[in-house]
């Protein structure tokens, strides 16, 4: 296993104040795919004019987390693909010492400690070198392409979820997931530049909406509204709550969660976008 054999997969969403951060300390030899979901075509020329072995497609549309991943893994032509956002700093010594950890082992799905500012990614309470998990952040992780088939992220989810799907998935057909014993750091929260209003909105949608989707998709229905009904009832409340009490924020909070939860209910499509809809 080296270098090579690997290409990083990154997805930006109006990223355009922090996309050079991340790339800056990748390894330049290293193929470096990026998907531009927000249509900045400043943002393609500025990168590949400034970055070696980068290439940035831009996206008609905002396609979500895991249709762009997939979209950027197709375009890839190693091995394995190590994902990462916007907002994730791997450098070259860092991915280095991955490399050499991962060499002659057999995984499907592999992720360094994710390091934040008030909260550390981490299963390994041993420390030991590498160690098998049941899931792994999405922020960073290795995919080991011979182990997939070609079946990657459900498209269905726009946002959250989709790594834990993805990674229950392959541990159903036996196939290993790996958390090493590797840092790296994470800002959180801000693979998409500014969290305005409309982010929460949507965050806050999408993520009522995906916890329906998982459940229903690995159980069923009667199982996954049983497991959502006590959010969709304290969400309703809530946004009363705080809509009778002029709290726009938290009354916005709320009212998107109730609406994510009712449309998964309906078995609508995740179809919120950031700055594309009227609410």
């Amino acid at each position: 296993m080296i270098s090579s054999e690997f290409t990083f997969i990154i997805t930006t969403f109006r990223s355009e104040n922090l996309i050079d951060e991340c790339l800056k300390d990748l390894p330049e030899q290293t193929r470096k795919i990026i998907i531009e979901n927000s249509g900045d075509i400043n943002l393609k020329k500025r990168i590949e004019n400034n970055y070696k072995n980068t290439e940035c497609f831009i996206m008609t549309e905002n396609f979500g987390y895991g249709k762009a991943n997939n979209f950027g893994i197709l375009k890839s032509t190693t091995d394995y693909v190590f994902i990462i956002n916007p907002d994730t700093k791997v450098t070259n010594e860092s991915f280095e010492q991955i490399i050499s950890i991962l060499k002659d082992k057999d995984f499907a799905i592999a992720a360094p400690q994710i390091i934040e500012k008030e909260k550390v990614y981490k299963q390994n309470k041993d420390n030991i070198e590498v160690k098998k998990v049941d899931h792994v952040p999405g922020m960073a992780m290795i995919l080991n392409k011979k182990k997939f088939k070609g079946n990657y992220f459900d498209e269905n989810i726009f946002l959250y979820l989709e790594e834990i799907d993805l990674c229950k998935r392959i541990l159903d057909q036996g196939q290993n997931i790996l958390e090493i014993n590797v840092e790296v750091n994470h800002l959180g929260n801000q693979s998409h530049g500014s969290y305005d209003l409309e982010m929460e909105k949507s965050r806050n949608w999408h993520w009522m909406w995906s916890n329906f989707y998982y459940y229903k998709k690995h159980h069923n229905y009667f199982y996954s509204f049983l497991k959502t009904l006590p959010n969709f009832i304290s969400s309703g409340s809530k946004f009363i709550y705080y809509k009778i009490s002029n709290n726009e924020k938290k009354k916005w909070q709320y009212k998107m969660r109730f609406q994510g939860l009712l449309n998964s209910y309906m078995l609508k499509k995740s179809f919120y976008r950031p700055y594309n809809n009227k609410n």
